[in-house]
């Protein structure tokens, strides 16, 4: 039998139902050519081991800590930074000239002075997610980052999870032709909030976690203009977390729609899928972990599963600061820019607003969220005097 030709993409012209080499994408993080910057890290609580773990990886210089509580920036020092000098006042942090890029990884409340500083002292920052909680603060925030020359971009690590950022590549290089459809299902265990300060947001599914699927759903449709968000969220029989731990999202886009939906309260058999449809192909993704994905490519020529390298954690905290970092080097705006991050903040905004008030939400046209969606204030401001070594 004559070989099948082959496409840019590795794909023959085989019969659907045959498997298939999957297409090769560009999807692992990228690091700078030769770009290599001090970085600061403000804010040491849990998660910052990831984003710690992957710059040590990625041989990141990272010259400063700061949190208000010293031992735990001392234990991260400890843990990955050795020489590292430690803080407990990012304002003095933010006077060296010689820091050029800020991770900001505080709780959001206490967040937004912190970045506002840290842009007029003309440093390039990391926002973690969620970005903020107005648009319009969000806004000036992009601004203030312009008029002083700096990047400012959002940990939406989300993106460069291995099986969400094959997908991505895959849907702007044209494979599945224009999306039509995604439905993306999450069933978790999520009671570790339970008496930790997660336990206070209400709306928690959606604002605290969901943002990543928001945040991808905006990415699978790009610059699609959304119709109307419906949402509701509701509480599990016998749950004794505060929060609901069911949320549910309709997105109507011109030309599509989108589903999420997430059932936090699942102890076996836990599952996360993720389905995409296009004019002219579809790409699954499903397994029982965000780490465990097998990605199924379908178009008219055959069906093909990637291999694919890495996990969320800790590739998704190395492709955001990889991606801020190169977008410096090369003078352009990152993918995880601020700017761009506020297109999925207006759809969890509208989400929430209408899981509160059972009415369909234009994204947009929510600025800020409901009173209550989120504590005014989860954690004590950075404002002790420095530390030093």
């Amino acid at each position: 039998m004559a070989k099948q030709k082959q496409d840019d993409y590795g794909l023959s012209k085989a019969n659907p139902t045959r498997p298939i080499a999957a297409p090769k994408l560009d999807y692992r993080p990228h690091d700078p050519k030769s770009y290599r910057p001090n970085i600061a890290l403000i804010g040491c609580g849990g998660i910052t081991a990831s984003h710690l773990t992957a710059y040590k990886a990625a041989k990141y210089k990272v010259v400063a800590l700061c949190d208000v509580i010293e031992e735990k920036a001392r234990q991260r020092q400890q843990e990955f930074y050795p020489k590292a000098e430690v803080y407990t006042d990012y304002r003095e942090l933010l006077k060296r000239d010689d820091i050029e890029v800020v991770d900001i990884a505080t709780h959001p409340p206490e967040r937004v002075p912190i970045i506002e500083a840290a842009l007029k002292a003309r440093k390039h920052v990391l926002s973690q997610k969620p970005f903020v909680l107005d648009l319009d603060v969000g806004k000036r925030l992009v601004r203030l980052a312009e008029k002083n020359g700096v990047h400012l971009a959002v940990n939406q690590n989300g993106r460069w999870s291995p099986h969400y950022s094959y997908i991505r590549h895959a849907i702007a290089n044209g494979i599945i032709g224009d999306v039509t459809s995604a439905n993306l299902t999450v069933h978790w265990d999520h009671t570790w909030i339970m008496g930790t300060v997660f336990e206070q947001i209400h709306h928690l599914v959606f604002y605290d976690f969901g943002i990543h699927w928001f945040d991808i759903v905006s990415q699978f449709f790009g610059e699609r203009k959304v119709k109307r968000v419906y949402a509701s969220v509701n509480r599990t029989i016998g749950q004794q977390a505060k929060p609901p731990m069911l949320a549910q999202t309709i997105i109507d886009y011109d030309g599509g729609q989108a589903s999420l939906i997430f059932d936090a309260q699942v102890q076996y058999g836990q599952e996360d899928r993720t389905y995409v449809a296009g004019t002219r192909g579809t790409i699954t993704s499903i397994g029982p972990s965000l780490s465990e994905q097998t990605v199924t490519v379908y178009t008219e020529k055959g069906f093909g599963n990637p291999q694919l390298k890495g996990s969320w954690f800790p590739d998704g905290f190395h492709g955001t600061m990889g991606e801020l970092l190169t977008a410096i080097e090369e003078n352009r705006e990152p993918n995880n820019s601020a700017r761009n991050n506020l297109r999925s903040l207006e759809l969890c905004f509208a989400a929430i607003a209408s899981a509160t008030d059972g009415e369909g939400k234009v994204p947009g046209k929510v600025r800020t969220l409901p009173k209550g969606a989120v504590p005014e204030h989860t954690q004590p401001t950075l404002n002790r005097k420095p530390i030093t070594k």
